[in-house]
């Protein structure tokens, strides 16, 4: 209970604290019966305390061990070492301890493998459209190109490219830090659909866009499921066929509820990578470029809605967004 003295702290071995905790009981129970009978033999109880407290000794060896071996585990995580295990053979609470501690253990290896494949993938996607944009500027400066429509806008392509990432990037930190809250309202899905096809189609997307559309209202953020939207189409396109079909279907659900389907004409993702395809950085095996990050923005969006987004056969992307709560 909280205010009640703690007279063992100060030991710095639970071994030791065990034997005194052994000994203090046996000699609190010996001075008991000494008072109220007076005839135990001295010598036979300050044996019985030893023994006990030897036998106490031998019998904890094993219950600290995992206490010591998380200590210097622990010590390697300081330094950045998250490969040491705790054995935990145990049942009680040092066994339970020892083996949360190891699942700990395991997810931080794993925030630390991200965190080093999140600043390689970066490194990787800004140095490709950096270099590109710094070659098509050397080669103005340079008199070998002229500052043509054409190489101007293979400059702003590569800078809308970096401006997509960087966007998306900061939705990530947002998604980490849990601080972007929704702003849900009743709208027509229509006009924005028609909208972020247009976009699409505007950014120079080679494709031939055909909706199937049914009228009705979803309750949702708006600019939130606008980003959703743009990023499936844009990876519609970037994984179809160049100058393919990409449908996008949609069906009202319920009272502000709806779902939203877009494919192409592209070979579809393989099953092992349905889920992956989700996570960030990941591509699967369709070809295509883009940076990774689109679908786990998606997924994250949704997520927010207390929706669902799955891929569907052959080759597409499917929304499910809850209707209005009543």
């Amino acid at each position: 209970m909280k205010g009640l003295p703690r007279p063992l702290d100060p030991i710095r071995s639970i071994k030791l604290k065990i034997g005194l905790l052994v000994a203090g009981a046996g000699a609190t129970a010996l001075t008991y019966f000494w008072l109220r009978l007076g005839w135990l033999p001295t010598y036979t109880s300050l044996i019985a305390i030893t023994i006990g407290v030897v036998t106490s000794q031998f019998l904890a060896h094993g219950m600290t061990r995992p206490l010591r071996e998380m200590t210097a585990a622990a010590r390697g995580m300081a330094r950045g070492d998250y490969t040491r295990q705790v054995r935990a053979t145990s049942r009680d609470e040092v066994g339970e301890l020892a083996r949360a501690f190891n699942t700990m253990a395991a997810d931080l290896a794993a925030a630390d493998q991200q965190r080093r494949e999140l600043i390689a993938n970066v490194s990787h996607e800004l140095r490709t459209p950096i270099s590109a944009l710094r070659a098509v500027l050397e080669n103005v400066v340079d008199g070998v190109a002229e500052p043509d429509p054409e190489t101007l806008r293979t400059a702003l392509s590569q800078t809308e490219r970096l401006g997509r990432l960087v966007s998306e990037l900061l939705d990530l930190s947002r998604v980490d830090a849990g601080v972007s809250p929704l702003h849900r309202e009743c709208f027509e899905l229509s006009p924005m659909l028609d909208e972020v096809v247009a976009e699409v189609a505007v950014a120079g997307r080679e494709a031939r866009f055909v909706l199937d559309v049914r009228p009705g209202k979803v309750f949702a953020d708006r600019g939130r499921l606008h980003q959703v939207v743009w990023n499936l189409l844009d990876n519609a396109v970037r994984h179809g066929p160049h100058g393919g079909d990409v449908v996008v279907v949609s069906r009202p659900v319920g009272d502000g509820g709806a779902v939203i389907e877009v494919r192409d004409q592209g070979p579809g993702i393989a099953p092992a990578d349905r889920e992956r395809v989700f996570e960030r950085f990941t591509r699967g095996e369709r070809a295509g470029g883009g940076t990774g990050l689109g679908l786990a923005i998606a997924r994250w969006v949704i997520d927010l809605h207390g929706g669902e987004i799955s891929v569907v056969e052959p080759a597409g992307i499917r929304v499910v967004l809850p209707g209005q709560p009543s």
